[in-house]
């Protein structure tokens, strides 16, 4: 019987499938959802770069959120995102939630995301 670890990776690969037959070249903003954290970046899959990152670790976001897993960090973390990218020159990205449901602290991440100028 395969693992709980093997079910989440074959979910990510199957999102992350559909999503490159889709992406006609843009980015992906790859969400990364720990029990206490919150990770995110824009990947350019054609060059393999990374083009901007942000995550509930930095220090100018741990000093203003109470904890790093909720959906107000994952809000922050979104917003952060959206500049950062805004600033590389991306403003169209495709969505990759990995293996996590489109849910909570992910969906908040997504909305801060879209207000702050990002479009997929």
């Amino acid at each position: 019987m395969a693992s709980k670890k093997d079910a989440l990776a074959r979910r990510a690969n199957r999102v992350r499938r559909s999503l490159k037959a889709v992406a006609n070249g843009r980015p992906r903003l790859s969400v990364h959802r720990s029990s206490k954290n919150i990770y995110v970046q824009v990947i350019d899959d054609a060059a393999g770069k990374t083009l901007a990152a942000a995550s509930t670790l930095e220090s100018d976001l741990r000093s203003s959120l109470k904890t790093g897993a909720d959906t107000a960090a994952a809000a922050a973390v979104g917003k952060l995102i959206a500049e950062r990218a805004v600033k590389a020159g991306v403003k169209e990205v495709v969505f990759d939630r990995g293996a996590f449901l489109y849910h909570g602290r992910v969906k908040a991440l997504a909305e801060a995301a879209r207000e702050g100028g990002l479009s997929f």
